[in-house]
């Protein structure tokens, strides 16, 4: 989609972090923007920013509800016209180590990272299709979609998926000249493991003071680590030229190069050897 002027962009999560440096974007590049996010206060004051350039209308919305979100596109579609970019970004982080995991938990990550995702496209994707005047999906997922570097299973699992239905996704929609993208940050200058930390289901109650604390002190420290990483607004830049471009993969950094190497050569290596022909 080379040229995305007068489009109207939904975004998921775009209230916040790499949404909002999303949003941004897309507002410098002449799109009208659906934002929906659960912090009405967050949308309040994107709203009141991102008028000064372009149509803007906000929703609240827990992507984990399909009615919901049936009625917000609906909304959506009624003020600003037919959505034809759709980011589903919304997403948390957290969990526990894999032996303290409760289904609450799965049941909260899977619900918001994936379910949220297969909720927008599910949503958004035959009315595009019907209306057969092209568009693209941006589903956000992470560096840890693509190979294991140490952010625990339920995230790793989450993101995986993420990846796969992407990939997926792009294949079927080309012919509908539907494009797909699939974003993999790396760290990037938001607060999300602060935001997720506060809002996850509670902490399951078989850690130890010990380890609740080291949970905390862990959580702190990756704030401070990525408060000094990519600026949302530069992620943002990234995703809509990833679109100009239709490109499959959207990278934020490098970080994950030496980790989907090894991957890889763990992979290839697992093959079975060649036949020879007789």
């Amino acid at each position: 989609m080379t040229d995305i002027s007068n489009r109207t962009a939904f975004i998921t999560g775009g209230a916040n972090g790499i949404g909002l440096g999303i949003a941004r974007a897309f507002a410098e590049a002449g799109c009208k923007l659906a934002l929906a996010d659960l912090d009405a206060a967050a949308l309040e004051a994107a709203k009141k920013e991102l008028s000064a350039k372009t149509e803007v209308a906000t929703f609240v919305l827990d992507v984990r509800d399909r009615e919901s979100f049936a009625r917000v596109a609906d909304e959506a579609e009624a003020a600003l016209g037919p959505v034809s970019v759709v980011v589903n970004n919304a997403g948390v982080g957290g969990g526990a180590p894999a032996a303290k995991l409760t289904f609450e938990h799965w049941d909260w990550v899977m619900g918001i990272n994936v379910n949220g995702v297969i909720n927008g496209v599910q949503t958004f994707l035959p009315r595009m299709a019907e209306r057969g005047k092209g568009g693209h999906i941006i589903n956000t997922a992470s560096g840890a979609g693509l190979a294991i570097a140490g952010t625990g299973v339920l995230y790793h699992t989450s993101k995986y998926a993420v990846v796969g239905m992407s990939e997926a996704l792009r294949v079927e929609l080309e012919a509908h000249k539907i494009g797909v993208s699939v974003l993999c940050p790396g760290p990037v200058a938001t607060d999300i493991v602060k935001r997720s930390y506060a809002d996850r289901p509670d902490a399951p109650a078989n850690l130890s003071e010990k380890e609740r604390k080291f949970a905390e002190e862990s959580a702190e420290r990756v704030s401070q680590i990525l408060s000094q990483s990519t600026p949302p607004e530069d992620v943002g830049r990234m995703v809509v030229e990833g679109v100009k471009r239709n490109q499959l993969f959207i990278h934020t950094d490098r970080i994950m190069v030496p980790f989907i190497e090894e991957r890889t050569r763990v992979l290839l290596e697992a093959m079975p050897p060649e036949k020879k022909s007789a």
